[in-house]
């Protein structure tokens, strides 16, 4: 029998509250005042399986207990749980949109606190998004009030000209996917495109930094020669983990010719012919534990991140080499040089070390993976060996902020991203460490990342189809040239042009706002971040049969409940009744508009400048330079053909009608606060209907002492 939306929600609410009795627990039992006594004060309730019970003693004890490590994305992820929770409870009913909302929420908060449990919700997400695409797919027609459903200025619709892959055109990829995996990687786990050599690179895109990391890496492992540390500073969502990846692959024993043609020009032009074997040791952060030992198949039991870099290299004969420093947990010494001598050439990748190190800040009890002091004596050692010894190289990801409040080369994320306090030291103390030996690489600039987003959802471009790619580049083009008092002056550049082929079908102006807007948000991920929004967004136009030359912000459906999702999961949970009402919802202000007038229905205007003004604006709400300029709104909305006057049109009765779009001169945003022209009718509103009475008795006071004379005039 088919699982009911309330059913789906009952199963979340289930596993939440099983990992989170336990992480509670631990997190009372070390932070409270009364340490292991602390359910005493909750003996009337169940706090091992009641999540309203659990939920009770986060909120109870946030401040002594919870908010260093969770932080204010996890005390709104607790307080919308709380929602969906009493909402479940009070057996009200669940749409599609409210069960995705809440298992969102669920999957959030347990990914959160490192519980495996997020992959079951997140896989009960993910399936019934596919229903609801699978549902809308089968549909004649395209929903009511769609967007771009005729062609624009003759140019053929993006779907005729190039093709998502179809796990994202069918809507049958998983967020998770996104996330790339070096453990599932070495594993042999997931999808061929990260699993397998061949597939990996045909879907990669070589940026300029990856093809140096990748020539510096087959010359330093063949020739001993080159970087023999490498520190892949990126903020989240940045692409280390892809790039560990890649390296991972390079020497996984395939021979130079059953790579790619891009990478066996790289390795021809490093100077390398033959790949030799190479041992690769893999270690992620947040897959191990410093309080548990891992017996390994062959009855090895190993307890330090220098125990399981020496068996992964050596087997048992490795391993013995640093055997008592794992078992004494103490830094191995010379013996990790020993180990790579014995074992080289070899490539050692180390990924979440933050993850795994913070787990041991403020520990007093020696734990079997050591102290939080012996992580940075052991990063020097493993350091110098890896210098010592040639044919060896070693890569690590640290995190690293581009908060201009913290300027330098420090890799020092936000207390959020790196999981509290402990994390901001495990970053810091290691990447001093670190920075004394290694080449600090980044991955990718804004530019090269749209290639990256592009080839990860869409196939490539047919020989017969660029010429309508550039067609369309061409109209678009001389479209912003001869109307360029319109709009920003970049579209007016020589190579504008160019970067509306590089990034087809999507719109510049769309990647400019998730990279430079989006991305600055705590928890998006950057290309991550923008990869999973994408690729929800392009599941929608499909199933939506948009019609539209190109992707635009005003294309992103906010309607859709896996786009709004995305959208909202990294903002105050205000937002979400505020899109439905003011922005795009099926009873809101815009659709109102276009609705009520022809002129603007026919483009649906209103709802298309309402998204580009929140898509430019919500991430920044709280700065003092907030709000966009029209110029960029028309940008973001029009398309060849089109009035421009029509969307300056559509902000004035926006302006107008909405309760939270706020104007200052010629720039536009929306806020969760209501703004002046709301309360303003409100209360003419009030005065004209239930204060009735008051305005007439006010009226008649004020003539009442009008003099007589002033009255007969």
């Amino acid at each position: 029998m088919a699982l009911s939306n309330r059913d789906r929600v009952g199963n979340a609410l289930e596993l939440l509250a099983r990992a989170f009795g336990p992480y509670i627990d631990r997190r009372m039992t070390k932070k409270s005042p009364v340490g292991g006594n602390w359910k005493a004060a909750y003996a009337d309730v169940n706090v091992d399986e009641d999540p309203s019970a659990q939920i009770s003693v986060v909120l109870d004890n946030w401040q002594a207990v919870f908010r260093d490590e969770l932080r204010s994305t996890g005390r709104n992820l607790v307080g919308e749980a709380r929602d969906w929770r009493n909402k479940w409870a009070h057996n009200e009913p669940f749409s599609r949109d409210d069960a995705y909302r809440s298992l969102d929420t669920i999957e959030r908060l347990l990914a959160l606190i490192d519980a495996p449990e997020a992959a079951e919700v997140g896989a009960t997400k993910n399936d019934l998004m596919r229903q609801r695409l699978e549902a809308e797919t089968k549909k004649v027609t395209p929903k009511p009030d769609a967007l771009f459903t005729e062609p624009s200025a003759g140019l053929l619709p993006w779907r005729e000209v190039i093709q998502p892959h179809n796990d994202v055109a069918q809507g049958k990829f998983a967020l998770a996917e996104f996330a790339a995996n070096l453990h599932q990687v070495h594993l042999r786990k997931g999808l061929a495109e990260y699993t397998e050599p061949v597939e990996f690179f045909r879907r990669t895109y070589l940026t300029v930094g990856l093809h140096q990391l990748l020539t510096q890496a087959a010359q330093r492992i063949v020739h001993g020669r080159g970087v023999p540390v490498v520190d892949l500073q990126t903020n989240f969502g940045g692409g280390k983990t892809h790039s560990m990846i890649a390296l991972y692959h390079l020497f996984s024993g395939l021979p130079v010719t059953g790579f790619p043609q891009e990478i066996q020009e790289l390795l021809s032009a490093a100077g390398v012919k033959e790949l030799p074997a190479v041992r690769r040791a893999v270690l992620v952060g947040t897959e191990m534990s410093p309080g548990q030992p891992e017996v390994k198949p062959d009855g090895t039991e190993i307890r330090t991140l220098w125990g399981e870099i020496a068996w992964q290299l050596g087997g048992i004969e490795g391993y013995a080499l640093v055997a008592e420093a794992d078992r004494t947990a103490t830094s191995p010494g010379q013996a990790m040089s020993e180990v790579f001598r014995r074992f080289g050439p070899c490539l050692v990748l180390i990924d979440e070390w933050v993850a795994y190190a913070r787990q041991l800040f403020e520990t007093s009890e020696l734990l079997p993976g050591g102290m939080f002091e012996t992580q940075f004596s052991f990063a020097q050692t493993l350091a110098d060996a890896a210098i010592a010894v040639p044919g060896v190289l070693l890569v690590i990801s640290l995190p690293v902020s581009d908060d201009p409040a913290r300027p330098g080369s420090s890799p020092i994320g936000s207390e959020a991203e790196l999981g509290g306090v402990a994390g901001q030291e495990a970053a810091r103390r290691l990447g001093n460490v670190i920075a004394r030996t290694e080449t600090p690489w980044r991955p990718a600039s804004a530019e090269e990342s749209f290639e990256i987003v592009r080839r990860r959802l869409f196939e490539p471009i047919a020989t017969d189809r660029i010429k309508d790619r550039d067609a369309t580049a061409q109209t678009f083009s001389e479209f912003y040239r001869r109307q360029a008092a319109e709009f920003p002056s970049e579209c007016r550049e020589p190579g504008y042009i160019d970067k509306i082929k590089g990034s087809y079908p999507i719109h510049p102006e769309l990647f400019a706002r998730l990279y430079e807007d989006w991305s600055t948000l705590e928890g998006f991920q950057r290309t991550r971040g923008v990869l999973r929004l994408m690729a929800a967004v392009i599941s929608a136009l499909w199933a939506g049969s948009d019609q539209s030359p190109m992707i635009l912000p005003a294309s992103v459906p906010l309607d859709d409940a896996a786009v709004q999702a995305e959208l909202t999961r990294n903002l105050d949970q205000a937002w979400q009744p505020i899109i439905d009402s003011d922005i795009d919802g099926p009873g809101s202000v815009p659709l109102k508009i276009d609705r009520a007038y022809p002129n603007l229905g026919r483009y649906g205007a209103a709802r298309r400048a309402a998204r580009a003004v929140f898509l430019a604006s919500a991430p920044r709400a709280g700065s003092a330079n907030r709000g966009v300029e029209i110029q960029r709104v028309k940008l973001a909305c029009t398309l060849p053909g089109e009035s421009v006057a029509t969307y300056g049109d559509a902000l004035n009765r926006l302006t107008d009608r909405s309760s939270y779009l706020y104007v200052e001169g010629a720039r536009y945003w929306y806020g969760t606060q209501a703004s002046v022209a709301r309360r303003a009718r409100e209360l003419v509103e009030q005065l004209l209907t239930t204060r009735r009475d008051e305005v007439h008795g006010e009226i008649v006071r004020r003539l009442r002492d009008q003099p007589v004379d002033r009255l007969t005039r």
